[in-house]
């Protein structure tokens, strides 16, 4: 006897009611009780392969005792990025009206790549892109789209800048940037294509800038040696540092030489939004094209990154393609298609986090939620300098310090051993967590202070644990 449609795949009304409410209450609970939890817990691969290795079940389990086994076994068995002591790499401080703004994607599963199947989630789409494209000060003409994260918003771009100047094609086309750029660049450009060799990267200054002057020297080699110089890549706000580029001294020397400018604002471009942040950005607006990351410091939920192009039909004209499976979705008037803009075809609805927080919240919140940020690096900052056990290595810059522990008569390679064993310290204590990066040979750690639900005293008891720390594995 065949099943009748309605028990398919389906739970009753009452039944879905209760899954949601104890859901939500899973959800308020990690926001209410966070800060008492640990910052890391980690378990082996072993122990989960016992807990969580099993045949593929054949028949359905109560949905009370797997969200039991998840609770117990799988969010029990992770870092807590949105933790007010979370200071390694560059958290997700999240925020409770954006979980639920895809709980409501997730539950209603518009597909966003066409105009025709979600018109509105769409216009939502243009809405909250614009409002970017407004906060960073790029024209009218700008225009971009939302992507996972800052990879996909790099590769993207990357993309955009090869078909503009090199007509698509890879051969001798040329690219810089600093060894301070993130890792995604390489990666874009390994997936583009582009060989070792017409990949320049630069020693940064002594401030972890990209040395313009031996930029334009690299230029102006690779030209002679027969090269096509295509595109530069800048940073505003380096994942090591906090560092941001001479955005206008670069720019005018990409417009002097015709090339490309891309500036990576994953983490830091978002400052923007505070005083402090558009003076050190000044020049973000006079970029080509920039990628920006809202699940960092716009404290939206993973996944979401935004693409933005200065020319917004550079985009169509590197990615449309329009099979015949898809001719009934062919642009009438002024409808877009994000499918014709990107590289995926299937996307989700991720503007709707971004546009549903800034209409409940308002921008002024963001604003200071950023400037908190900026302030807690600075106040980690004036920590530090108060121990002769610490060495400032690079100074707050848009809410990332970072520093080492220093003892006196230690070898070079022991400070680098004992500031990486600092580390593992934090992730054995659980009160919080630092990570490690190398500048300049030095091992040193870094403080991220973005979560705007950090106190003053989550920052300074940090720097103390460290402290004892050290002192204790000297």
């Amino acid at each position: 006897m065949s099943q009748h449609p309605e028990d398919l795949l389906q739970l009753s009304r009452e039944q879905m009611r209760t899954l949601g409410y104890r859901v939500i209450d899973q959800i308020v609970d990690h926001y209410t009780s966070l800060p008492g939890k640990r910052v890391t817990r980690m378990a082996s691969r072993s122990d989960l392969e016992e807990r969580l290795r099993e045949p593929l079940p054949e028949l359905g389990t109560d949905v009370h005792q797997v969200l039991h086994q998840l609770q117990s076994d799988v969010w029990n068995n992770m870092m807590h990025t949105d933790h007010p002591r979370f200071f390694a790499f560059v958290p997700s401080p999240s925020n409770f009206v954006s979980a639920m703004a895809d709980a409501l994607v997730a539950g209603l599963d518009p597909f966003a790549g066409t105009w025709l199947e979600a018109s509105g989630p769409a216009q939502i789409e243009l809405v909250t892109v614009d409002w970017l494209r407004q906060i960073i000060g790029l024209p009218d003409a700008a225009d971009g789209h939302f992507v996972t994260g800052g990879s996909a918003a790099n590769l993207t771009a990357l993309a955009v800048a090869r078909h503009v100047k090199l007509s698509g094609q890879n051969e001798g086309g040329a690219i810089y940037f600093s060894d301070q750029t993130h890792s995604s660049i390489e990666r874009a450009l390994k997936l583009l294509g582009f060989t070792p060799e017409q990949i320049c990267k630069l020693p940064s200054d002594g401030q972890f800038r990209l040395p313009v002057e031996d930029l334009e020297k690299a230029i102006l080699r690779d030209r002679a040696a027969g090269k096509r110089p295509f595109c530069v890549v800048a940073n505003a706000g380096t994942t090591n540092t906090g560092t941001v580029d001479p955005l206008p001294v670069v720019a005018e020397l990409c417009t002097r030489e015709g090339l490309w400018l891309h500036v990576d604002g994953a983490y830091g471009a978002a400052a923007v939004l505070t005083a402090t942040g558009r003076s050190v950005l000044a020049g973000l607006e006079l970029a080509d094209s920039l990628s920006i990351d809202p699940h960092k410091w716009l404290f939206q939920p993973y996944e979401i990154g935004c693409v933005l192009v200065r020319d917004a039909r550079f985009l169509r004209q590197t990615f449309q393609v329009l099979p015949e499976y898809l001719e009934d979705t062919r642009l009438k008037d002024e409808e877009v298609n994000f499918c014709e803009q990107g590289i995926q075809l299937t996307r989700s609805f991720r503007a709707l986090k971004m546009w549903l927080s800034l209409k409940v919240f308002g921008v002024a919140a963001f604003r200071a939620a950023v400037e908190r940020g900026i302030r807690m690096a600075e106040l980690a900052e004036h920590t530090l300098r108060q121990s002769s056990c610490w060495e400032v290595v690079s100074p707050a810059q848009l809410g990332i310090v970072a520093f080492r522990f220093v003892h006196e008569g230690a070898s070079p390679k022991k400070l680098n051993t004992l500031n990486q064993q600092l580390v593992g310290k934090t992730i054995e204590d659980g009160f919080a967590f630092v990570s490690s990066t190398i500048l300049k040979g030095c091992t040193v750690l870094r403080l991220c202070t973005i979560n705007p639900r950090t106190a003053d005293e989550d920052v300074i008891a940090t720097i103390q644990r460290l402290e004892q720390y050290g002192h204790g594995l000297v």
